[in-house]
């Protein structure tokens, strides 16, 4: 038997094992993704017939371009034809002639070069593809290098789950925006998106912006709901808060519109909208919508006292309902990184229009920042929901309580001072509207003052309630686009639903 000694322990080794140091010497060094003929060939096509740039233009950036050269070349070649002229070795002389980026590689006689690397501009996109998936693989491979290297360090104030989101953050904005990170653009990017988004408002029937609410005449006072927006709408309990946000959501995943393709062809879509029900059950809300759709009280559908007729009804459009994309997530206690991941993964899988959130103050804060001071968390709450509106662009209504303020005054119509827990949702909201029904005060009042009043008080404050009954007033207190003011809608309670407010000459218009 043969003994080791512990100092030779280090010479000791299995036939089968490589030597770490041995292993080493082995691994190359790996070029990042890349693909210069493909560069070289598009910007020929481009350079031999400007119409190539066309093919490309919607998609491929010059940062795109693995070879900085090609980028500039890319880039001149853009703006001579966004301004209507020739871009051609010629044309595009004077501006490389001092370039020593340009001067490197072969100067003017480079251009003539790449002009003749041109086989056929009909492949011309399916080289800006490859280019373009070349880019994305860089992008990727950054993303990959800063997540390991983040992971590694152990930052015990950045957990895993902080490093996470930040990691699925870039991924969705790289697969969106073809960007893993923000930057400045060019005053004249914003410009022309400012420009289309004027014409396209132009061009509809409609002075609509944003999306529609469903309702006239808040649609135009808001100009509907704008991307990018976080929207407040704050009540007392028993306003109708959740009834307006279902109204709203199912008035906008029911619209229908056309969509018409580059090659003529027209398809309808649908908005799609997503409902974060952190108070109220899936069932509950779909109940609602069924209820609003089809006039039949909730709580018979729940218990099933329907008339046959009232059965047909509710079947015939919940069949209708079918179609929508509305998609309801009723998990309580979410917190806003929770919020994002799934509006993410849904705007990537279906697409995505509006995101409403019932309501603010059960949203938790993130773990690592809850506090006692509940004013701290749920600013930061309301500035993650602002952050969240910009990154997917979309609007995104939370609805918020009130505090108990309103009910001590004698006009209870609510005020922006009133909202509760935090002057940061007045500060971090786009657009800030309030429900009032004065029907709901004056109705408990009567009961209450019934024995207590003079008959002809009594008898005022009777007509003073029929004068308000099923009308809702929504108080815009603070708008960054428009005016601000009160909107009359009407509100039947059996039914929660909301409509466009007509006075009692004319019967009110059916929204369904």
């Amino acid at each position: 038997m043969t003994t080791i000694e512990p100092g030779d322990v280090d010479t000791v080794a299995p036939d089968n094992v490589t030597p770490l140091h041995e292993t080493s010497n082995e691994v190359g060094f790996r070029v990042l993704p890349h693909n210069y003929e493909a560069e070289m060939a598009l910007i020929g096509a481009i350079l031999a017939n400007n119409r190539a740039y066309e093919r490309v233009q919607e998609f491929l950036l010059p940062e795109h371009f693995a070879d900085p050269a090609h980028a500039k070349v890319y880039e001149s070649c853009a703006r001579l034809i966004d301004r209507g002229q020739m871009a051609n070795p010629v044309t595009l002389k004077n501006y490389f002639s001092n370039d020593e980026a340009l001067s490197e590689i072969g100067g003017p006689a480079y251009l003539a070069e790449l002009a003749n690397a041109v086989i056929t501009i009909q492949n011309a996109q399916d080289l800006g593809r490859e280019i373009y998936d070349c880019f994305l693989r860089r992008e990727l491979i950054e993303i990959g290098e800063v997540v390991a290297n983040s992971a590694y360090e152990h930052d015990i104030d950045i957990p895993a789950t902080q490093q996470i989101e930040a990691a699925e953050g870039q991924l969705f904005q790289l697969a969106e925006q073809g960007a893993s990170e923000g930057g400045f653009q060019e005053f004249r990017t914003a410009l022309t998106s400012a420009i289309d988004l004027a014409a396209a408002a132009y061009k509809r029937d409609t002075d609509l912006v944003g999306v529609p609410t469903g309702f006239k005449d808040l649609d135009s006072k808001l100009g509907g709901l704008h991307k990018s927006d976080l929207v407040i709408i704050a009540a007392r309990p028993s306003m109708g808060k959740t009834a307006l946000a279902t109204n709203i959501a199912y008035s906008v995943a029911d619209k229908k519109q056309l969509v018409i393709d580059d090659a003529g062809n027209q398809t309808e879509q649908r908005d799609i909208v997503a409902f974060f029900s952190l108070e109220m059950s899936a069932e509950q809300l779909a109940t609602r919508i069924i209820s609003e759709a089809s006039n039949v009280r909730s709580d018979a559908i729940r218990r099933g006292d329907v008339s046959e007729e009232q059965y047909n009804r509710v079947f015939a459009v919940a069949q209708t309902l079918h179609t929508m994309k509305l998609f309801i997530d009723d998990t309580p206690a979410l917190t806003v990184a929770q919020i994002r991941t799934r509006a993410r993964r849904l705007k990537r899988q279906h697409g995505l229009s509006m995101i409403i959130i019932d309501y603010l103050q059960l949203v938790n804060p993130p773990a690592t920042v809850r506090s006692e001071n509940r004013v701290q968390e749920v600013s930061l709450i309301t500035r993650s929901l602002k952050a969240l509106a910009k990154e997917l662009n979309v609007p995104v209504v939370a609805l918020s309580q009130l505090s108990r303020a309103v009910e001590q005054r004698e006009d209870k119509r609510p005020q922006l001072s009133d909202l509760r827990e935090s002057g940061s949702i007045e500060q971090d909201a786009d657009v800030v509207m309030f429900l009032y029904r004065e029907e709901y005060y004056l109705d408990r009042e009567t009961r209450e003052q019934r024995e207590h009043e003079t008959e002809d008080k009594f008898a005022r404050r009777l007509e003073r309630l029929e004068r308000s009954r099923n009308k809702a007033e929504v108080i815009i207190g603070k708008q960054r686009h428009g005016p601000i003011g009160t909107v009359e809608l009407r509100f039947v309670g059996e039914y929660t639903q909301f409509s466009d407010w007509t006075d009692n000459n004319r019967l009110p218009e059916d929204r369904f």
